[in-house]
């Protein structure tokens, strides 16, 4: 949730992008080529994405989320806490 905030108001900021990428391609990934169900929500203008899965995700789709954890905390530890905080909250 939110903006990365890497680069200064009106520039291209690359975190940001990356995020997304990662993000979007994930849940991508998991529909179509996993075949999960999932309800997506987002808004743009605050940089929230959130994702619900119907049911128990399948080996190879919790493998795709473990690849986005796993880039997203190198994304956190390359660029900084300050503009990427991982927290992981299982239901």
């Amino acid at each position: 949730m939110g903006h990365a905030e890497y680069a200064k108001k009106g520039k291209p900021d690359i975190l940001c992008a990356a995020i997304s990428v990662l993000i979007i391609g994930t849940a991508n990934s998991l529909e179509q080529l996993a075949g999960e169900r999932i309800a997506v929500t987002t808004n743009e203008e605050t940089g929230f994405f959130k994702c619900d899965f119907e049911n128990i995700l399948q080996e190879k789709s919790s493998f795709l989320m473990d690849s986005m954890v796993f880039s997203l905390e190198n994304l956190s530890r390359e660029y900084g806490r300050k503009y990427l905080q991982i927290k992981i909250e299982e239901v």
